[in-house]
């Protein structure tokens, strides 16, 4: 088994585009905390640059709708199933596109990204019922080997479907994940990592009290430590291989490493990639950031390795 953390430096240029993007984005840090946000959260996501030869189609499974990724070569019977990021109340799939569209060209897959309910609008359980359905849906369509990926938010909700679909898969009822990636997840909404502190002034973007506001239009009066909600607290043995990545300036990195570690410590392949200088989220600045450009590489070769199949090739990517 590899170590429990994978450690990555952080190179000059990397550095500079970093201190550019705290530069950019000191106005609306904190800020981010609800409906009023959906707009610019959806800009800020579609800056990621297409990949060439990926086809988006929108779609419906499950009965959620949602965006499919179709590479122009992909592998018969395997789907990425992207949980998109946005704190349970942002985000949707027509601006994860282009971000989900490099991954899925990596690893030579279809990817589904679904727009699974919202709160307040929607509170919980509603993000994880849509999930549910989702993946259900995408067995009953014949997909035979599925890997749950997610950032943020959405890299919580994939690990909470993760342990749903696995516990279902163990009963004999439905079909087990084959792995599941996460990116900078938030494991746990009862807010006690340290490095919700410790990096405060670090992260660009997030805040403590922009993560509660956010928390509590997602559950309302509901324990956060219910494992449905905080996957941090649920039980872990018996998971598919996880691969963790997180950035070293953001306040959820003690989020991705209490659940490597726990996962480890309960028998689970978990390895956390951590990388120094990087922000939340930061594969989604692939075109700008070193880092996010190796991120994904590893990230396709881990997807090739837990399928048996042969490694992701590089890419070119296309400005629109």
């Amino acid at each position: 088994m590899s170590p429990v953390q994978i450690r990555h430096a952080l190179n000059a240029k990397d550095d500079e585009v970093v201190a550019a993007l705290r530069a950019q984005t000191a106005a609306v840090k904190g800020s981010l905390d609800g409906p009023h946000a959906r707009g610019l959260f959806d800009e800020v996501m579609g800056h990621t640059p297409a990949a060439a030869d990926v086809i988006y189609e929108a779609g419906e499974i499950g009965g959620v709708q949602g965006f499919w990724c179709r590479p122009h070569e992909v592998r018969p019977g395997v789907v990425l199933l992207h949980l998109h990021g946005g704190a349970y109340v942002l985000g949707s799939a027509s601006a994860y596109r282009h971000f989900v569209g490099q991954l899925a060209a990596r690893a030579n897959a279809a990817a589904f990204i679904p727009d699974y309910r919202l709160a307040p609008e929607h509170p919980f359980p509603a993000a994880i019922d849509d999930a549910t359905a989702v993946y259900r849906g995408l067995v009953a369509q014949g997909a035979r080997r599925i890997v749950i990926v997610g950032d943020s938010a959405g890299g919580g909700l994939a690990l909470v479907l993760v342990s749903v679909v696995q516990a279902e898969a163990a009963a004999g009822r439905g079909l087990a994940p084959s792995a599941a990636v996460v990116m900078s997840p938030w494991v746990d909404l009862a807010l006690t990592g340290p490095s919700l502190v410790d990096r405060a002034e670090d992260d660009p973007l997030i805040t403590r009290a922009m993560l509660a506001t956010a928390a509590a239009s997602y559950l309302g009066t509901h324990d956060p430590r219910d494992p449905l909600a905080s996957p941090l607290y649920g039980r872990l043995a018996g998971l598919p291989p996880i691969q963790l990545h997180v950035g070293t300036r953001e306040v959820l990195l003690d989020d991705a490493l209490r659940y490597a570690e726990r996962a480890r410590a309960e028998g689970v392949d978990a390895v956390a990639h951590v990388w120094a200088g990087m922000p939340h989220v930061f594969p989604a600045s692939i075109g700008s950031l070193d880092a996010a450009e190796r991120a994904l590489a590893i990230i396709a070769g881990f997807i090739a390795d837990q399928l048996g199949l042969s490694p992701a090739r590089s890419l070119e990517i296309r400005s629109s």
